[in-house]
């Protein structure tokens, strides 16, 4: 399969080199231009293309940038683009990182705006798992330590599509319903980074309620708060760490009144 992601953070990366893994020709681009990701395509044994170039080779493209950077993207990014490209967002959304959007402090589910952006179809999914744990947690099928990754859509295809590459690479894909049921999976939910097994998953994922989903701003923002008071972590900058898993997976469960 072709596949094309935008964005080489730490989720996209991951992806590039797990996708490649499993078989898939992986195309790379980023809003800086593909000479600045001649590195990581060697490493991978990716291409490096444009933004604008993408979208046009690719069977899916996953985009996984901050929030704030989807309407930065070229007017014509799916210019050339099969009509039934398939769209993944990974994306979160944190105020602190991406400045205020209004229709998602409002309740907006995170990828009905971003596919409101992008005019596109999009999926929902690779987004309530932490780097490490995508890059070092995959299991074979059927072991007991294998979780489970969710997936939001409301194209039947493009979900079974994106569910077959999470079980290509180790973990196990859960169909989450319709997009408008994606708040499920977002910051705060009790899906969001906890590394649940699929029935697990599954039955957290139905028992939030309405009035969880209310709460579900105030919610991320006390997990992300806790989670920078973590001691350990990656240096991403300007006085942050993002945690390991090791110590992020403990709180989250914790602060969504999950066992350990």
């Amino acid at each position: 399969m072709e596949i094309g992601l935008i964005g080489a953070g730490f989720i996209g990366a991951c992806l590039a080199r797990k996708l490649k893994d499993a078989g898939h020709t992986v195309r790379i681009a980023n809003s800086r231009g593909p000479e600045t990701l001649a590195d990581l395509a060697k490493e991978v044994g990716a291409t490096a293309v444009s933004v604008v170039d993408v979208a046009k080779q690719s069977d899916v493209l996953i985009i996984s940038v901050p929030m704030k950077a989807i309407q930065q993207f070229p007017a014509n990014l799916f210019d050339g683009a099969r009509r039934d490209l398939i769209v993944v967002d990974t994306g979160n959304y944190y105020s602190m990182r991406d400045g205020r959007i209004e229709p998602l402090e409002s309740g907006m589910p995170e990828t009905m705006w971003v596919a409101e952006q992008l005019g596109r179809p999009v999926v929902k999914a690779f987004n309530n798992i932490s780097f490490d744990s995508l890059r070092n947690q995959g299991r074979p099928k059927g072991s007991p330590e294998r979780f489970a990754l969710p997936v939001a859509g409301d194209n039947q295809r493009a979900k079974d599509v994106v569910i077959g590459l999470i079980e290509e690479i180790g973990f196990d894909g859960v169909d989450a319903g319709g997009l408008d049921a994606s708040w499920r999976q977002q910051p705060g939910s009790a899906a969001y980074c906890t590394n649940l097994g699929a029935s697990r998953l599954k039955e957290v994922m139905q028992g939030l309620t309405a009035d969880y989903r209310a709460k579900l701003g105030e919610r991320r923002d006390m997990a992300l708060k806790k989670m920078l008071e973590l001691p350990n972590g990656i240096d991403i900058g300007q006085g942050f760490k993002l945690p390991f898993a090791k110590d992020s997976v403990p709180l989250n469960r914790s602060l969504a009144g999950l066992p350990d």
